[in-house]
């Protein structure tokens, strides 16, 4: 016989853990601005560039994105205006990294350099 697992509600799992991003990685806070298809995407960084990303393969199938979702990229440090995409937020975890004050810049958004 197998044991019976404790059902959590979504909202307890997905605001128990929150990743933040490694700035030595070259990883950043971005919003989905443009979905381009064949698993790429248009981004507006935290740094305010919009940059072309890539989804990667452990996250294509089982993550699904949508314009205006927050997601972690990490940049290509050989080409600047590429990247990969990291990580997905779910609506709790934005709303607490929201609370903790590390989406500002999203706020008070400034014109986008290219």
């Amino acid at each position: 016989m197998y044991k019976k697992r404790n059902n959590s509600t979504d909202e307890q799992i997905s605001e128990g853990y929150i990743k933040l991003p490694r700035t030595k990685e070259f990883e950043m806070f971005a919003v989905v601005t443009k979905m381009e298809g064949a698993n790429h995407l248009r981004a507006r960084c935290a740094d305010n560039v919009e940059r072309l990303c890539r989804i990667t393969g452990k996250m294509k199938k089982t993550v699904w994105i949508r314009e205006g979702d927050l997601i972690l990229i990490k940049v290509w440090y050989y080409q600047l205006s590429k990247a990969d995409v990291v990580w997905r937020y779910l609506g709790p975890q934005r709303n607490a990294l929201e609370r903790k004050g590390h989406l500002k810049w999203l706020t008070n958004p400034e014109p986008i350099q290219k």
